[in-house]
């Protein structure tokens, strides 16, 4: 049974889900702020009301709060670096060390023909220099 768990949380796509859950609730606050803050104040300024529930009315002062977005942005980016850190790192260890320990290589890229002869020149006219 916990063989059999292990197996469904080492698969790369459960992580990878779990992620992005958590980055798009953080990166929702962030948005929230934008909306809050900063675009709905501007908007404000220019037709008087802070939101458009009381569209005609004459509302309180207007703050353009760029504060609260860098909040946000900021905490985003703690959020962020905290799965990368926390999460997907040591996961990509753990999921290198099995490759290697089952003997699967990591796919070499294809190189262009083209990069591999100029390549090939580069090399050979440097003794020439």
């Amino acid at each position: 049974m916990l063989q059999g768990f292990k197996e469904f949380i080492m698969k790369g796509n459960v992580v990878d889900l779990a992620v992005a859950v958590v980055i798009g609730g953080a990166f929702a606050t962030v948005i929230d702020a934008l909306v809050n803050s900063v675009l709905m104040p501007l908007i404000s300024v220019l037709v008087g009301t802070p939101n458009f529930d009381n569209f005609l009315a004459v509302g309180p002062e207007h703050a353009i709060k760029i504060g609260v977005l860098l909040t946000a942005v900021v905490n985003f980016l703690l959020v962020a670096a905290a799965i990368y850190f926390v999460v997907v790192m040591p996961m990509n260890r753990m999921i290198e060390r099995r490759n290697a320990r089952l003997g699967i290589l990591p796919e070499e890229e294809e190189v262009d023909p083209q990069v591999l002869l100029l390549t090939e020149i580069r090399d050979s006219l440097k003794p020439r220099a």
